[in-house]
């Protein structure tokens, strides 16, 4: 794990002032709508290469606080940046004690955010109440028969009992978060690197590292027999839209109930000179009762990406 978190931190809270997030709710009649030209690689392809952070407290899904309303008023993300700010993991330690030994991580190695990136008041878009549809009843079987499967225990499974290594989940034993989780916010390690050649793009995600390497050529997909921690991903370019679908997900990850079924439509454009909108809409009829869709800012960020290496000695394992 890196320590430029407070550095990075900084450079993506200058990127995102609030006034600078009025651009997400709807524009006042009579606004400018000056359109913002993506601009294209060599090979003339839009250009998403960068380095971005995709930290942010808006919420995963709708707070029953705010009447069922799509976008926060400016004074209400005021206050949530101002109470994430006055937040802090270090609260009830003291130093030099035995509990300040056994707790987690300090403030420095925390990467939550303190910005709403986003006026919505949810990263969920559809369905339209912000929330994540109901789980089918299969899939609430499943829920049920969890703790018998060890391949599907969740992750951060730390404080439960574990037989062997075997009982962990991938993330804690750092294979991989899975998709769509790999490419949202967490608690820390919010970075990715885009980088683009003809014919691919590829996604290094700092989080347990690793990279996507997409194909943008029209190559179909890999036979249905291969499964994948992360799925097979190809790509297409919709005007100067980024369209990648994944799809023969492995039933060794698992993703809010989702598994092999899962199947993913990512959708990545350039909406500034320091922004992407990310959208993702995940289908599994047998876990969802309908498709859902996230849409979370990435932010430009200006700094290298470091090397994420998980730690040994973990006891709990």
């Amino acid at each position: 794990m890196r320590k430029t978190l407070v550095a990075i931190g900084i450079a993506a809270a200058a990127l995102t002032p609030l006034a600078a997030l009025a651009q997400t709710a709807p524009a006042p009649s009579g606004a400018s709508s000056k359109k913002w030209t993506t601009p294209r690689t060599a090979w003339g392809e839009p250009d998403l290469e960068g380095t971005y952070s995709n930290r942010t407290i808006t919420p995963f899904e709708r707070p029953a606080t705010v009447g069922g309303r799509e976008f926060f008023t400016a004074e209400e993300a005021a206050a949530l940046e101002k109470r994430a700010q006055e937040q802090s993991g270090d609260e009830g330690r003291s130093k030099g004690t035995r509990g300040d030994v056994e707790r987690a991580y300090n403030d420095f190695w925390w990467d939550r955010g303190t910005k709403v990136t986003s006026l919505r008041t949810s990263l969920v878009v559809d369905p339209p109440d912000g929330k994540v549809p109901a789980l089918t009843a299969e899939a609430q079987k499943r829920a049920a028969d969890e703790p018998k499967r060890p391949a599907f225990r969740g992750a951060g499974a730390s404080g439960r009992g574990a037989d062997s290594w075997l009982d962990r989940s991938t993330f804690e034993r750092c294979i991989t978060r899975g998709m769509p989780g790999a490419m949202s916010p967490t608690a820390y390690n919010n970075n990715y690197r885009i980088t683009q050649g003809p014919g691919f793009v590829a996604i290094q995600i700092e989080m347990l590292g690793g990279a996507r390497v997409i194909p943008t050529d029209g190559r179909p997909h890999v036979g249905k027999t291969i499964r994948q921690w992360m799925g097979d991903s190809v790509a297409r370019w919709d005007g100067d839209t980024l369209v990648v679908e994944t799809a023969q997900f492995t039933d060794k990850v698992l993703y809010r109930g989702a598994a092999e079924n899962l199947h993913l439509i990512e959708r990545f454009t350039r909406v500034g000179p320091g922004e992407i909108d990310y959208r993702v809409t995940i289908t599994d009829p047998t876990t969802f009762t309908k498709p859902w869709t996230l849409a979370i800012p990435y932010v430009h960020t200006g700094e290298n990406l470091f090397e994420y290496a998980c730690h040994e000695g973990n006891y709990g394992m």
